[in-house]
């Protein structure tokens, strides 16, 4: 029998990540939903102090992208998990190690014969104004053939319960210390359902990442040093740098500790002298990363970069030029890159785009603005996304405009009414959209995370779910029915 928080429980015209139409919790989700009944609202507030509690204890924070000091708050955390079945997860998993492996193979092939556009699968055109294509890389041969070794694919359910990826995100994909910490605190928030039920874990992936960075060590080195460069204490997800690094039992360090030398090797600066770095997990995006090759004003990476990795002296991780496949107008063509370089259909579907380029498509689009959202090809965090059904007449006219002075910059996808979860609000237990963000690396062999960060939108009816733009999490549980 349902609680009285749980009996007013009403969905959006959505698909329920817990519950059925019916009210009753989705198979995979009984034991969530007989525990949450059991445990009733106020015992739930309960538990949600206690995990905010322990939030502030362990220093949970995220910083606004305004990158000021004062930005910093709290890092908002809902109580009640998403719930996701092993059967539908393996089909993810497979989807996911599919999708890497041919954008994996198509950056490579971009940075070498380029037979994907000779073959007229990818036009030459998109490729010479993609952004992130980067000159230097061409003729570079990362270990394995890989470019993009750490990946966060986000992933969208709409209202009749299918599942599609969202978007790619290869340059400098962030998250994955926020979806470890969210399970920290859920074990202690909810020890009872932890204890009787076999949930997937996910505190495997520091090691499998450890072991990824360690294997693309240039050369044969029995004590290879690993770096994690991060642009700085300012950035938004500085605290996920500092926690990677920890965990891992790795240096932390800022473009101004390393050095290049003559002899083309990269050098950390200690107390003790200059020691030889073998690998470096950048959090520095590709155009800050080298000023003798990108932005000759950077001050975040170091001089140098380049040249001793085309050297092969220190792995980039995520190598540079990787963002290639990060450009939103490119995910319109993975579908065809995966037949392409696979030989198979899509495992996973992905939502239906419109390239604005494309004058009979942008005419399409611009004819009906409200009902499409259009977002610029090479922003991330949300930013310049514009919801067609709730923005302004003058925000759409802006947008036309827009679009119509550069078209290559654009996409538009129809408005997905994304599903929906249990949410702990100050009203009470209400629905609130959501997304999912699972990591994947690739190096020899690839990894996915049992589940992923599961991003919410606090605000009722919003469909933004970014935490530079106000969004929550939750935990993420893959189990059995």
């Amino acid at each position: 029998m349902m609680s009285a928080a749980l009996a007013s429980y009403n969905s959006l015209p959505s698909y329920d990540e817990l519950f059925e139409p019916g009210g009753q919790p989705r198979p995979q989700a009984q034991a969530m939903g007989r525990f949450l009944v059991q445990l009733g609202e106020s015992g739930l507030r309960r538990r949600q102090k206690a995990l905010e509690r322990d939030s502030r204890t362990f220093g949970l924070h995220v910083h606004s992208a305004s990158g000021r000091a004062e930005s910093e708050r709290k890092w908002p955390m809902d109580v009640i998990p998403r719930v996701i079945s092993m059967s539908e997860w393996t089909r993810i998993a497979r989807g996911l190690e599919q999708r890497l492996l041919a954008l994996n193979l198509f950056i490579d092939d971009l940075y070498h014969q380029q037979m994907v556009v000779r073959d007229r699968v990818f036009p030459d055109e998109v490729l010479q104004s993609c952004k992130y294509f980067l000159k230097p890389c061409i003729g570079q041969n990362p270990r394995f053939g890989v470019w993009a070794h750490i990946a966060g694919t986000d992933l969208v359910r709409d209202a009749a319960g299918r599942v599609y990826v969202l978007e790619d995100n290869l340059r400098i994909p962030s998250g994955v210390s926020y979806m470890l910490e969210n399970r920290s605190l859920t074990k202690r928030a909810l020890p009872e359902l932890f204890d009787s039920h076999h949930i997937q874990p996910v505190d495997g992936y520091v090691a499998r990442l450890l072991d990824l960075l360690l294997s693309l060590t240039p050369r044969a080195v029995l004590d290879p040093t690993i770096v994690v460069l991060t642009p700085g204490v300012y950035n938004a997800a500085y605290f996920e740098h500092c926690h990677l690094a920890q965990h891992m039992g790795v240096e932390l360090v800022e473009g101004q500790d390393l050095v290049v030398d003559s002899d083309d090797c990269v050098y950390m600066k200690t107390i003790g002298g200059l020691e030889r770095v073998h690998v470096i997990y950048r959090r520095v995006l590709d155009e800050f990363l080298d000023p003798d090759v990108t932005n000759p004003d950077s001050v975040l990476g170091c001089r140098g970069l380049f040249r001793a990795w085309r050297a092969g002296n220190v792995a980039l991780v995520n190598a540079p030029g990787a963002g290639v496949a990060d450009d939103k107008l490119v995910y319109s063509y993975v579908p065809s890159l995966i037949r392409y370089y696979l030989d198979q259909d899509p495992i996973l579907e992905q939502v239906e785009t419109y390239r604005l380029f494309d004058p009979r498509q942008r005419k399409k689009v611009l004819s009906n603005l409200r009902s499409y959202v259009i977002k610029p090809v090479n922003e991330s965090g949300g930013y310049g996304v514009v919801m067609g059904d709730r923005a302004s007449e003058a925000e759409l006219s802006a947008c036309s405009r827009q679009i119509s002075a550069d078209p290559r910059n654009y996409i538009a996808q129809p408005i997905i009414q994304l599903s929906t979860g249990p949410t702990l609000c100050a009203s009470g237990i209400e629905p609130r959209h959501l997304d999912l963000r699972p990591f994947v690396l690739s190096g020899e062999s690839r990894y996915v995370t049992p589940g992923g960060l599961t991003r919410v939108a606090l605000t009722k009816g919003s469909l933004v779910v970014n935490s530079s733009q106000g969004g929550g999490s939750k935990d993420t549980w893959i189990m059995d029915a």
